[in-house]
């Protein structure tokens, strides 16, 4: 058997461990933490249970076609449920809206709640779809990056409906041709920060995002979002992956052209390929040992986020799995982000609590709080203080809008930042995608999936093409393993 080795076990790792065994692969994952899952792992103290990293979970079966590929039942690893609300929605003014995860009922929603035209809703979402579907099998399911791929019949297929395709208006400029209220465009404009972008430079062809939601549906883990990654980890532990734990690879081993191995611990493994889940920008500077970086890890960075993990002690039925708290001033956020460097004081709050689905996350009469507030990525001004700055201005917005005292209510405390998010996954300056996608090319402009430099090297995870995110990091070892 040839031997494949993986450089980390985030969801592109693992998902690319299990494609490569089933292609008769012997494959070897290295891995830096005691844990496999990269950012999707688990929190648990106190009686609580946190999902740690990524909470919305969509496409789920991107997942299971893993089980699938591998011969195996999905419903004997892995389990999920529909939820019928795609996210709760809070304005500093007193509004809320629930947004239902299906495009009839959230085009009711949305006209009772806002006075849309039905007729603006209805053919903002058919637009959605449109660009998701074209967009699909070109962009999300293919390499960019290989010439011969511009010449086949679904991408030849695909060229004339480019120029529908928004490329060079904003995400907020798309989502204002369609939707006339400012509250219901607010509401499209989030999905941008799923890929840690900023609505009014990310290019418009991203509306796509919003027909996963609120046509394909939101679903969740029936034993919480970690599970993605402990289901998974257990198929390649049944199929004869072998999974290596505190063991940091140092260095991807070259000779002339070619990628022969890696160096853990001082001693060199032989391998016939090697793929990298690690942050594309760690992976040249620190393991390939380049001087000069290529281009697609030198873009733009991607925002990052301040977490606090917050265990309550009472309820709040008027919260949902999912929910959104806006500023008054959406465009001064991302500024702030992508321009100036700072968070301003009336950030977004985002609110996850799996105690909506999964009862156990918490005591009873207690719920488990994950709070989110993006950041720009690190470059040393997300510190203590900053982070203590956040802390003090998220209690108080939500104190206003929820009307609590909700300092009296935290009974646990922990928190994640961009500092730690490097720390613990190699992410450069905690960013959590990468590359941001605040340009029309950005796309384009990701790295790769294989090395330009070196055969039989291969990248995959959320640094890579096509971006951030569960679903496209299932989609990047997809794309990866099929160069092999």
């Amino acid at each position: 058997m040839k031997k494949a080795v993986v450089i980390g076990s985030g969801i592109g790792g693992l998902a690319t461990a299990i494609r490569l065994q089933v292609k008769g692969f012997d494959v070897h994952v290295y891995e830096k933490n005691d844990y496999p899952g990269g950012k999707l792992t688990v929190l648990e103290a106190n009686g609580f249970r946190f999902d740690a990293g990524p909470s919305v979970f969509t496409l789920p079966d991107l997942v299971t076609e893993l089980f699938e590929l591998a011969g195996k039942n999905p419903t004997d690893y892995f389990e999920y449920i529909q939820h019928p609300v795609s996210a709760r929605y809070f304005w500093n003014d007193g509004t809320v809206f629930e947004a239902p995860a299906n495009k009839d009922a959230f085009i009711e929603a949305a006209t009772h709640q806002f006075g849309e035209a039905r007729q603006h809703i209805l053919k903002y979402l058919d637009d959605s779809e449109r660009k998701y579907r074209i967009s699909k099998p070109v962009f999300l399911e293919k390499s960019v990056h290989l010439k011969k791929n511009y010449f086949s019949r679904a991408y030849l297929k695909s060229y004339p409906a480019l120029v529908g395709m928004d490329i060079f208006k904003s995400l907020h400029a798309t989502n204002k041709k369609f939707i006339r209220h400012p509250k219901l465009v607010q509401v499209l404009d989030k999905f941008a920060s799923y890929i840690g972008s900023d609505p009014y430079r990310t290019p418009g062809i991203m509306s796509l995002m919003p027909h996963l939601e609120i046509t394909e549906g939101v679903f969740f883990p029936k034993n919480g979002m970690h599970d993605i990654t402990n289901s998974i980890y257990q198929l390649g532990k049944d199929i004869g992956v072998q999974f290596h734990f505190g063991a940091p690879v140092e260095k991807i081993v070259t000779e002339g052209k070619q990628a022969t191995g890696i160096v853990v611990n001082g001693t060199f493994i032989k391998s016939d390929l090697v793929f990298s889940g690690a942050d594309a920008h760690f992976t040249h500077r620190h393991l390939l040992e380049e001087k000069k970086l290529p281009a697609s890890v030198l873009q733009e960075r991607s925002s990052s986020v301040v977490v606090f993990y917050w265990g309550i002690n009472r309820k709040f039925p008027e919260l949902d799995l999912h929910n959104m708290f806006y500023p008054d001033d959406y465009a001064a956020e991302f500024n702030g982000i992508f321009s100036t460097g700072k968070v301003i004081d009336d950030a977004s709050v985002y609110i996850h609590r799996s105690c909506e689905v999964v009862p156990s996350d918490a005591p009873e009469g207690m719920e488990n709080w994950f709070v989110m507030v993006m950041t720009p990525s690190d470059t040393q001004q997300i510190n203590d203080q900053a982070i203590a700055q956040i802390r003090n201005n998220t209690i108080a917005k939500l104190n206003k809008v929820l009307t609590t005292d909700l300092e009296q209510h935290i009974v646990f405390e922990d928190h994640l930042s961009p500092r730690l998010i490097e720390k613990k996954t190699n992410s450069y300056q905690g960013a959590l995608h990468g590359i941001s996608s605040n340009s029309a090319f950005s796309f384009f402009k990701r790295h790769s999936n294989f090395s330009k430099s070196y055969k039989n090297l291969y990248f995959v995870g959320g640094s890579t093409h096509p971006g951030g995110g569960i679903p496209q990091c299932l989609h990047s070892a997809k794309i990866a393993t099929e160069h092999v």
